[in-house]
């Protein structure tokens, strides 16, 4: 809300972005209820709440998701807006706090189909959810479409089966799985995309048995198409809030137990007995992580920066979650870890990224901004899988970026280059593009950090006619008139 030029994706030569992915976003929202969806964003997303309290201020000038979209419009932006229907606001708005308990009534059903009917005639491309285990709002809270019943679901999706427009997105989980997916989309005409598809989140072999599902989900009539990344997954975390460890139930028990009596998070990790039950707990969970964790910042202990924790752990003489906790108690739990989490067999990656049934993407721009920064993938594509390793062509590569997230989402006048389509354009020399190195800014309101990457090898970027960047600066300022859109499904743009 507060970022009109919505860096740093337009660096990396994004012209359109897709915003409500996992379900999340700020509307439909009572004014009772806007404390708790930036509480749930701080936790789930890894945003900062005094940056989203700052930046988005208490006078929000909507309640509505067409209202939002019209601030949105009225706002303007400097690269294109499509934006999915949230399914934690909408259970949020319709239930209240009950949301994040229970399944919804057969009325509460209705009148979310209603509000889903609002958003898509205001110009909604689809709608958003997730089912995600690892989706913890505040004080450790399943995130309201976490509590969602298959029925609840179907209701939903087959708003766009009337209309015959939009598309699914939806964060994978338990309760939702892919059969559910392809039934939907077959069921109602409507593509589905999941995420995320991942190397290593299925075990050794998973992602291809999901890759042959995708291919005989294909050939059954169901358009359900996995999301996947060109790059590794390295989450930076700290031991104040471990986003990386919610998926592991003692650890969110001890969120909830934070929310209600502070301090107690430093209490568990200084007990022996707490951290004998980490350590069992990661094993099977995290195989071989030790291996994969590099302390990343720890100003206590600076001649450990950039080292791998299982080296230094062996240096010291410790065990890697006695020396990860030290630290973190060291430095008032602010200690930053860097661990790749999954992606990062190439080998596997190249599978993913080139099978004809999935979608690259996963950006995640906006979100996790202290923690990762994916927003580069694009410029990652082009100089690490084209240039450096060959995977793809050059204009495969661009294909890939261009037309085939278009039209996946239905965004039917954006993708290619064409007389009479808008001009949103990329100009960049294929022997130098790529990102530059993560660095940490503190650039968001309320001095707020986040991880960023320049790129390299752009020259140019352009949207609807207009040069948003030129030669890696800006061309245009964030109080210009600026020629990003909103992209309303069923409406040229």
């Amino acid at each position: 809300m507060w970022d009109r030029l919505l860096s740093i994706s337009p660096w990396h030569g994004v012209t359109t972005t897709v915003i409500g992915n996992c379900g999340f976003g700020v509307a439909p929202t009572r004014a009772a209820h806007r404390k708790l969806i930036l509480q749930t964003l701080e936790k789930v997303e890894g945003m900062s709440l005094d940056a989203l309290q700052a930046g988005v201020g208490d006078d929000w000038p909507f309640e509505t998701f067409p209202q939002y979209l019209d601030t949105l419009e009225q706002r303007g932006s400097a690269i294109n807006i499509a934006a999915l229907f949230g399914h934690t606001p909408l259970r949020l708005y319709v239930m209240g706090e009950a949301s994040t308990e229970r399944a919804a009534t057969s009325d509460e059903i209705s009148a979310m189909k209603k509000l889903m009917r609002e958003a898509m005639d205001a110009g909604a491309i689809g709608f958003g959810t997730s089912v995600s285990v690892s989706h913890n709002g505040y004080a450790g809270r399943p995130v309201p479409s976490r509590q969602a019943a298959v029925e609840e679901m179907d209701a939903l999706v087959s708003v766009m089966g009337d209309i015959k427009r939009g598309l699914m997105q939806i964060t994978i989980g338990r309760d939702f799985s892919t059969r559910h997916m392809a039934e939907v989309s077959r069921k109602y005409g409507v593509p589905v995309t999941w995420t995320a598809l991942l190397s290593h989140l299925y075990g050794p072999g998973g992602h291809r048995k999901q890759l042959d599902l995708a291919a005989e989900q294909r050939r059954s009539g169901a358009l359900v198409i996995p999301q996947v990344s060109c790059r590794p997954l390295n989450f930076e975390f700290t031991f104040a809030e471990p986003f990386i460890f919610d998926v592991m139930k003692f650890m969110n028990e001890l969120s909830q137990a934070e929310a209600g009596a502070p301090g107690t998070r430093r209490r568990a990790y200084a007990d022996p007995a707490w951290r004998d039950k980490l350590r069992s707990e990661l094993t099977p969970l995290f195989r071989n992580w030790w291996d994969r964790v590099v302390i990343a910042w720890a100003p206590s202990h600076k001649e450990l920066e950039e080292q791998p924790l299982a080296s230094a752990a062996a240096t010291l003489g410790k065990d890697p979650v006695d020396l990860a906790l030290d630290l973190a108690l060291a430095n008032d739990l602010q200690a930053r870890f860097r661990m790749a989490v999954m992606n990062f067999d190439e080998t596997e990656v190249a599978e993913l990224i080139t099978d004809p049934n999935t979608i690259i993407a996963l950006s995640d721009a906006g979100a996790h901004a202290s923690q990762l920064c994916d927003a580069c993938y694009s410029t990652y594509l082009l100089g690490h899988w084209v240039r450096e390793r060959g995977t793809f062509t050059l204009e495969q590569a661009v294909h890939n970026l261009t037309q085939r997230p278009a039209e996946t989402f239905g965004i039917t006048d954006r993708g290619v280059l064409a007389e009479g389509r808008p001009a949103d354009i990329v100009v960049f020399d294929p022997k130098t593009v790529g990102p530059g190195p993560l660095k940490r800014v503190y650039d968001l309101p309320a001095g707020a950090d986040r991880l960023v990457a320049e790129a390299h090898g752009i020259s140019a970027v352009v949207v609807n006619g207009q040069i948003i960047r030129r030669d890696g600066k800006d061309a245009v300022a964030a109080n210009d008139r600026l020629p990003g859109r909103v992209l309303r499904s069923g409406r040229a743009a």
